[in-house]
């Protein structure tokens, strides 16, 4: 979500005529868009904050502006206003579409401004969008999240679920898909509940007897000149099973699903406010195995979550066994200011949460490399991004299950579908020759 935030801005200064500057020390504007899901991330933030002023000190005219799911939080901005007086602009999630004209009125009036909406309104649509790749594309679907799960900021900080009109979403589609764009991944806090709130005038498919998501992934499997679908990221307690036939009826969406499940407790899960049980999660694993026997499927999982006790990790590791993740992203919980379980009794000792993560990535790993292994001499459509980080001559791209596979390739392959052959399965990639 936030890599396509940075899309959209990249995309509206380049309508004003900017010029991206790789080297930040160069750079006349420097926009840091921040997320807020992990205690890291905003560690990170002020640590990059204080790095740029430096280049203020050294340059006044430099603009220092700060966007994101952080700045959505009252407590962000008033550290900045107080520890980091000379940022110039701050705003949030909700009014990026109003990004160049806050910009404007910082150059031009030669003033700091904060300007951070507290819900999002109407959705805008057809703002200007710089893509990192022409061949595979970011398309929101929606926005918002109505879960409330109890370690998150997100609801707080994209607000309630807005969901697009799906006219609009398609000929987004068509106009990619014009414009080279093989595969698109389609994107929402909780996909699985696209078209189902009517939030602030929003679409809403029982309101008007319209699409849902399952049937907005029939429509664009019917496209002609898209190859991909994709999509993030799924709520497992609203997980169709119409959605989980399209992946058995629709050739183009990818036979991968991240799932997220966050534990393996039931008793965990409730206190997270997931609205499932373990036994929930697994049958619809079983379903979705059933439907496409050779799914990838990827999760989060967080550890250490408040009352979390080894009977309740143990619960999470049988979990993983049963279910045998591709790979996961896995998470040491980390207290989220405002959240409800900010305030939750028995917080876990940070050695424990330390070495139940240990233990988890461990196996999940182990795992990862065992599943990578099946891959070794069978032939996959793999779409070629760009060089490998691991050699010269070397170049990357994913199976249709999501799987990064290095091969011997050339420039002209980048955006190209090609058959490569699997000649290892190593344990967080796969390596393999081109098939002429």
């Amino acid at each position: 979500m936030n890599e396509h935030d940075s899309e959209t801005m990249a995309g509206m200064m380049s309508e004003k005529g900017m010029i991206a500057e790789e080297n930040r020390d160069d750079a006349d504007i420097v926009i840091i868009n921040t997320c807020s899901v992990r205690e890291n991330a905003d560690n990170r933030f002020f640590g990059t904050l204080g790095q740029l002023k430096k280049i203020k000190e050294k340059r006044p005219d430099f603009i220092a502006c700060v966007c994101g799911c952080m700045m959505q939080q009252q407590h962000i901005i008033d550290e900045i206003k107080s520890k980091y007086p000379w940022v110039d602009l701050v705003f949030g999630t909700h009014n990026i579409h109003q990004f160049t004209e806050l910009l404007d009125n910082v150059i031009n009036e030669r003033r700091k401004l904060v300007d951070v909406w507290e819900s999002g309104g109407a959705i805008v649509e057809g703002l200007p969008t710089k893509r990192l790749y022409a061949f595979k594309a970011l398309v929101n679907i929606m926005y918002g999240c109505n879960n409330f799960c109890t370690y998150c900021i997100v609801p707080y900080t994209r607000g309630r679920e807005r969901s697009r009109r799906p006219e609009e979403i398609i000929n987004e589609v068509k106009g990619l898909v014009a414009t080279g764009a093989k595969e698109i991944v389609l994107l929402g806090q909780n996909v699985n509940s696209y078209g189902v709130s009517s939030h602030e005038g929003a679409y809403c498919a029982a309101e008007e007897n319209g699409m849902d998501f399952a049937d907005l992934i029939y429509t664009l499997n019917d496209m002609e000149g898209l190859e991909r679908i994709r999509f993030m990221t799924s709520h497992p307690k609203d997980l169709s099973d119409k959605l989980i036939q399209a992946f058995a009826d629709c050739d183009k969406l990818c036979n991968h699903i991240h799932l997220p499940v966050q534990s393996g407790s039931s008793e965990v899960l409730k206190r997270m406010n997931r609205k499932y049980t373990k036994e929930d999660y697994l049958l619809l694993i079983e379903k979705l195995r059933r439907a496409v026997p050779n799914m990838a499927i990827t999760t989060d999982i967080i550890v250490g979550f408040p009352g979390e006790t080894e009977e309740d990790f143990l619960e999470t590791m049988d979990l993983i066994e049963t279910v045998r993740y591709d790979s996961a992203f896995t998470f040491i919980y980390s207290i989220r200011k405002d959240t409800p379980a900010e305030n939750f009794e028995n917080q876990i000792p940070e050695d424990v949460k330390h070495e139940r993560f240990n233990r988890l990535l461990k196996r999940i790993n182990e795992i990862s490399g065992e599943i990578n292994k099946t891959y070794e001499d069978t032939v996959q459509q793999v779409l070629v991004e760009g060089p490998s980080k691991s050699g010269s001559d070397t170049y990357a791209g994913r199976t249709e299950t999501s799987k990064l596979v290095n091969f011997d390739g050339s420039e002209e392959l980048i955006g190209k579908i090609v058959s490569v052959r699997i000649t290892e399965g190593k344990q967080f990639n796969l390596k393999g020759r081109q098939e002429i």
